[in-house]
């Protein structure tokens, strides 16, 4: 057998370190341990700790009773490891679909007698590394919450495939110690004009549509948020102003908040407060968060 020629040999070489460069890095082995709740990093492929969530209790979403009953119910169900769907939280603005879901996971932590879930937020647009994500979570001792908050696609994005995958479709599926929770303003997550589109386009239009609409399908779970009515607004003013301690007369408050609406057009869970936050200020309250 004759030498390999050094000059090849070396161009070999030079070859392999290249591939070895542009292959996408082993994602470092989280930490567990070190919080209750990450943010996805999808250009590090890390899972940052949180040590402080910006949450409100449960106790203080007002006007969405039935709804925070039933994730409630889901999700402690999942972390007694018993079935539990994955849920879309849709519907209008500011009526607190993010909070809610916040609060119900300090709520079922702060319950005890279970081990405690992990809250993991990922961002709408690194929603295509999903894969990745759901690699470093499958074999850990611990059940996640996985939460996508604004969950929307427009125009050309087919980064919902992945979703679709994880969520159900996949050859390995969703691990057992996952759940999917995110919020929308839109009940099936894609614009009626990118449905549209896909209709005037498609050789099978009834196809396209299905296979659009069929990602809300992916979640077991649907939750709507609807806007409220003017004593479900007071009533969360109230309860607001009654837990952190804002002494005012009730008329007062009342006339107050309905001019803070006003000036804003709306009444949620959101300008509520918003309008608390300046009333804690001209009264010189501090508020803190749980």
């Amino acid at each position: 057998m004759s030498p390999i020629d050094p000059t090849l040999l070396a161009a070999w070489e030079r070859v392999a370190a290249a591939l070895e460069r542009m292959a996408p890095p082993h994602p470092p082995k989280p930490d567990f341990e070190a919080a209750d709740a990450f943010v996805w990093s999808a250009s590090t492929l890390e899972l940052v700790p949180v040590d402080h969530v910006s949450r409100v209790d449960l106790r203080l979403l007002r006007g969405i009773d039935r709804v925070r009953d039933q994730l409630v119910d889901n999700t402690t169900r999942f972390a007694e490891r018993l079935p539990a769907n994955n849920a879309l939280l849709w519907g209008a603005r500011g009526m607190g679909k993010s909070s809610l879901v916040k609060a119900v996971h300090a709520s079922v932590n702060a319950s005890g007698g279970r081990a405690r879930l992990k809250l993991i937020e990922i961002h709408r647009e690194d929603v295509g590394t999903l894969p990745t994500l759901m690699s470093l979570l499958r074999e850990a001792p611990h059940a996640f919450l996985l939460f996508c908050d604004d969950l929307s696609f427009d125009g050309d994005d087919t980064s919902y495939k992945s979703l679709k995958a994880v969520l159900e479709g996949g050859i390995e599926g969703r691990p057992d110690n996952v759940l999917f929770y995110a919020t929308s303003n839109r009940r099936h997550l894609l614009p009626r004009d990118m449905m549209d589109n896909e209709r005037a386009t498609a050789i099978n239009p009834g196809e396209a549509v299905e296979e659009k609409v069929s990602l809300s399908d992916r979640f077991g779970l649907w939750l709507g948020f609807h806007k409220c009515s003017q004593d479900e607004y007071l009533d969360m003013v109230d309860g607001y102003a009654s837990a952190f301690g804002l002494a005012m007369p009730k008329a007062q408050l009342t006339a107050e908040a309905l001019e803070w609406s006003t000036t804003r057009g709306a009444r949620s869970g959101r300008t509520a407060w918003q309008f608390i936050q300046d009333l804690a200020g001209r009264l010189r309250v501090r508020i803190e968060s749980p």
